[in-house]
């Protein structure tokens, strides 16, 4: 049912695979993973086919490593009509220790679509907790953000 899951968790080994020239996981990788679970999560809260409008305020703040338990958190803090703000949180650290770090966070703006690819009206999600008002103020910056630059992009474009 939609509109009732508000997070959404993965949590997997990083692999030999999902490594660059350097040894450590690329970080191509790890945003494919965020954009996966992303789409979950609001595919889960809107019941509707979604896709990526924005990533926004992506930061990587620790490389993870083969072996690793890799652990991504994707919750609702924000929705407009057709759009869901997902806030995505990725920690890793060693499976045998049950200890994790923080790794990158980002936040991701997804549009509800019908099978028509057309835009959809999505539940509303309410702040309840202090927290979660201070998380849907951090993603409301990240859009006004969002479109501020693409205001100053334009303005950069048609004096070309």
């Amino acid at each position: 049912m939609s509109g009732t899951q508000r997070e959404t968790r993965f949590q997997f080994l990083a692999e030999p695979t999902d490594v660059n020239f350097g040894g450590k996981v690329h970080g191509g990788a790890v945003m494919k993973w965020m954009d996966q679970i992303g789409y979950a999560c609001a595919a889960q809260w809107s019941g509707y086919y979604c896709v990526t409008v924005s990533v926004g305020g992506i930061r990587f703040f620790r490389p993870i490593l083969v072996g690793q338990m890799v652990i991504l958190t994707a919750k609702v803090v924000h929705t407009g009509r057709s759009s869901i703000n997902i806030l995505v949180t990725v920690t890793s650290g060693d499976p045998k220790l049950n200890k994790q770090v923080d790794t990158c966070r980002c936040i991701m703006t997804f549009v509800a679509q019908d099978a028509s690819g057309y835009p959809v009206e999505v539940p509303g999600w309410q702040p309840v907790t202090e927290a979660d008002k201070k998380l849907e103020a951090y993603a409301i910056h990240a859009k006004n953000f969002a479109h501020q630059l693409d205001e100053e992009y334009l303005n950069i474009e048609e004096k070309q």
